[in-house]
This record gives structure tokens, sequence and C-alpha cells, in this order.
């Protein structure tokens, strides 16, 4: 009945109404489809939008997790397998490096090292090699208010270095069994030479070297007051005392030559505790910073 009314009204109308009428209806019916479709358009570009900006996201992860992987794996992401620095920015007794390679009985040897340290007071341990039987076998370290100390099977020198400035220092000690006779060299220039110390002791073999703390047993035992801070870099050591000519010309970026007992190579390096590697500064930008 209603219809019927309707339409009898409808009817009713005049033409004039009729197809004024019918034209708004055909104007609504008109932006309602347009209204539709730009909604659709709007829904369409929201998710190309959130599509895109989720592969971003998850290529971003990717990129990440594979620079994580590598980390963990010890894979070489350098340009060059010696182009890298170990950073032990915090003192506590679980960040530090340690050399995969164990030292064979030496009865002489030169270590150097590149270091910046600002810490204070002393930067800790740059490096601590411990044996059954004797945790300071080889031991530098800078702790407290003490001067830099080398300590070879628990004896003691100390060295004339000074090297807590915040800048790249290069380092060397030397020691050979005979007279243990050492010398210590900072950026190329020999500051200290001295004797006895653990005279006629040979190196012993077979123990674990660590990088920015002090082992108070083989491996293990770490006392963050005696942890290095700071970052270091080409720690290569030789079964032989260098001359101070090749000291120089490692010190001065002339030459490059690789500990041939321990090369720092990334592959001989693992870093534990939330250590880091990353590429180090050119040798010549090293040099710029002293």
């Amino acid at each position: 009945k209603h219809q019927l009314r309707a339409n009898v009204s409808y009817a009713a109308l005049p033409t004039e109404l009729r197809e004024m009428l019918q034209r708004r209806l055909g104007d609504l019916e008109r932006q309602l489809l347009s209204k539709v479709a730009e909604l659709e358009d709007e829904k369409s570009l929201l998710h190309n939008e959130t599509s895109a900006h989720r592969q971003k996201t998850e290529t971003a992860l990717n990129a990440l997790l594979e620079r994580v992987s590598e980390l963990e794996k010890g894979n070489s992401a350098f340009k060059s397998p010696d182009e890298f620095k170990v950073s032990l920015p915090l003192r506590t007794n679980y960040l530090y490096g340690k050399i995969k390679k164990t030292l064979p009985e030496l009865y002489a040897f030169t270590v150097c090292l590149w270091l910046r340290s600002s810490a204070s007071p002393g930067i800790g341990t740059p490096f601590s090699y411990a044996v059954p039987g004797q945790a300071n076998e080889i031991v530098l370290i800078e702790w407290g208010n003490n001067p830099i100390e080398l300590l070879i099977n628990d004896k003691v020198a100390q060295l004339p270095l000074f090297v807590s400035d915040g800048k790249w220092h290069h380092i060397c000690v030397t020691w050979t069994t005979r007279d243990g006779m050492w010398e210590a060299f900072q950026d190329g220039e020999k500051l200290g030479t001295g004797e006895n110390l653990a005279p006629w002791h040979p190196i012993k073999p077979g123990g674990v070297l660590i990088l920015g703390q002090e082992q108070d047993t083989v491996g293990g035992r770490f006392d963050a007051t005696q942890a290095f801070v700071g970052e270091m870099s080409q720690f290569n050591i030789w079964d032989r005392v260098l001359k101070a000519e090749d000291i120089m010309n490692i010190a001065n970026c002339s030459t490059n030559m690789p500990g041939n007992i321990i090369p720092w190579v990334d592959n001989n390096v693992d870093v534990f505790g939330g250590a880091t590697k990353w590429p180090v500064e050119t040798c010549e930008e090293r040099l710029l910073d002293l």
C-alpha cells in the first residue's frame, strides 16, 4: 500500500518537478560512486605504502642480522684482514678479545700494538698471556696510579710509557731471556731499557692470550679494575727482538711487518661480552692523532 501510494504520489507530481528530482538523484548517485572510488584508491595507496615500509624495515633488519652473523663467525668484513680495531668501551670483567693462536716456547719476543685510551686511573691491561701454573707469564698493565708494567713470569719491570691521553700511540716491548734484557718503545722512540727481568726463563708454550683483561687463571677470573678501556689494533708478536730501526719504520707507517708468531688478522681474533670489531683508521690517520 505504501509503495502504491508513493507511486501514485510521484506520478501526481508535475513533469518538471519529477525531472528535477531524477537529476538530483543522478547527481547524488554519481557523487556517491566517486567517493567510493576515491576511498578505494586511498585504501590501495595506504596498502602499497605499508608494504613498502615493511619491505624497507625487513631489508634493514636482514642487513643487521647478516652483519651480526659475520661478527659472530669471525669472518673478515674489512677491506683488508688486518684493517680493524677492537673496541673495549667499558671497565668490566666480561669485555675482552681472545687470540686464537697460542705461543710456542720463546727465548725472546717483541710485542707491538697501537692503542688509544683515556681511562683513569690507569688504562688497564692491553694484553695478558697465562699458562698453567703461571697466570702472569707475560702481562702489560697500567693499574691504578702505578706506571705501566711489564710482567714476565710474575717478575716486574716499570716502563716509562705515557699513553693515557686519548690519542693513538704505537708501543712496543722487547725481551730476551739472556740476562732478562728489555726495551720499551713509544711512537717509534726507545724510552727505556733494563735487565734482570726473569733472566734465563723461557716463555712457556700453549697458554691463552687475552686482549683487554688480566688473567688470574688461564683464560679467566678477570678483575674489572684491571680491564683495559679503549681501542687497540695491529697487535703483533715476533719470536725475536726487533731492531730499533724496524720498530721506527712500523711506527711511522713506512713498513708493514706482521708478527711471525702472532699476526693481527681478523680471523685470529674473537671478541666477547660486547667487545666489538670496527674498521680502523689508516696508519697515517693514527699518526696525525699523535
